[in-house]
């Protein structure tokens, strides 16, 4: 099946085809659907690869994260997946582990024969590695851990949802609310931008901010929440509450709660981050903040093939993703 075969069942020229198919110039409304009528009485598939080999493109794009055992990043990566296969290109992902030299290599395009552009999600490099970048493969940030730098970048505002977590917990009349998911590393922004959102809830609750009450996190999982929460439980002052850094610490932190004999929420309310799937199933379900995984998936795919493909030709956005607050029964109870 040619273009060709196209253009003698509508009844216009091959060109006319060429236009409606590619996309290249106006065609008439009227004209257009006679073609589109005969191409899926036809069944005509076009080959979107000679398409893009045609205008010096290979149609691959890809999508670099930091975690594969994420439920987070699996969910984003469908939704970008999905939006690249309606724009008519490939999705590859890669995996980083948040390795630096990993990061600065795939920003560098690493795989610039293969790929038209990349979507990283950073951990570890600087805004100076990104300014600093030689490669004039098309770039589009997301996450939360470089800022101010040339290429679109979306991201969500981890302070005011941060801020909207600890006010929900403080809206319950709770007032020994931790933190678990602090770290140390200067390079984890999301980590330390949801600590400095849980600090200034607190503060503008009129609470203190007890040291003791805030729990590290080395892999930000499930057993991190445990670990973490069982040290907590242990304070001569326990916590009523708890903010997880994400829902995977939370979803480990009821574990802990649960083993210790204690209800959720009657005795430690808990409050995740992701809106990840397993917190809608887990006993009880967890209330969480919900970014809008499905908005940043999409927005960064159509934004870097905006750029592969010249259509975007103003200054870099940074745009903020919204999020909501989701609440379930770990902060509220089951209802009766």
């Amino acid at each position: 099946m040619s273009l060709k075969d196209i253009a003698k069942h509508a009844g216009v020229s091959l060109a006319t085809v060429s236009n409606v198919v590619n996309g290249y110039r106006p065609v008439g409304e009227a004209t257009r659907e006679r073609v589109q009528q005969a191409i899926d009485e036809l069944g005509y598939t076009p080959n979107l690869s000679a398409r893009h080999l045609r205008r010096g493109r290979t149609g691959v794009i890809a999508l670099a994260i930091p975690e594969l055992n994420n439920p987070y990043f699996a969910e984003l990566a469908g939704f970008a997946i999905r939006e690249a296969r309606n724009l008519g290109y490939t999705l590859l992902i890669d995996y980083t582990d948040g390795d630096r030299d990993t990061e600065l290599t795939l920003a560098e395009g690493f795989r610039e024969q293969i790929i038209d552009g990349i979507i990283l999600s950073p951990v570890q490099i600087t805004r100076g590695d990104i300014l600093g970048r030689s490669s004039d493969l098309p770039l589009v940030l997301i996450g939360e851990s470089v800022f101010d730098v040339p290429h679109d970048h979306i991201a969500i505002d981890n302070l005011a949802a941060s801020h909207a977590a600890v006010q929900h917990l403080v809206s319950l009349d709770r007032r020994r609310i931790a933190f678990v998911g602090a770290h140390e590393d200067v390079n984890r922004q999301p980590a330390h931008l949801r600590l400095s959102g849980y600090r200034e809830a607190l503060a503008t609750a009129g609470l203190p901010v007890d040291p003791s009450l805030v729990a590290t996190a080395t892999q930000f999982g499930r057993a991190d929440g445990l670990t973490a929460m069982r040290t907590l439980l242990a304070l001569p002052e326990p916590p009523d509450a708890v903010f997880a850094y994400n829902d995977l610490i939370a979803i480990g932190a009821m574990r802990a709660i649960t083993e210790a004999g204690l209800r959720i929420p009657e005795d430690v309310a808990v409050i995740g981050f992701d809106d990840v799937e397993e917190g809608r199933f887990s006993n009880p379900t967890l209330t969480t903040i919900a970014p809008d995984k499905e908005h940043i998936g999409r927005l960064a795919v159509r934004s870097l093939v905006d750029r592969v493909e010249g259509k975007a030709v103003d200054a870099p956005r940074d745009v903020a993703s919204p999020f909501r607050l989701v609440t379930r029964e770990s902060t509220l109870g089951r209802r009766r």
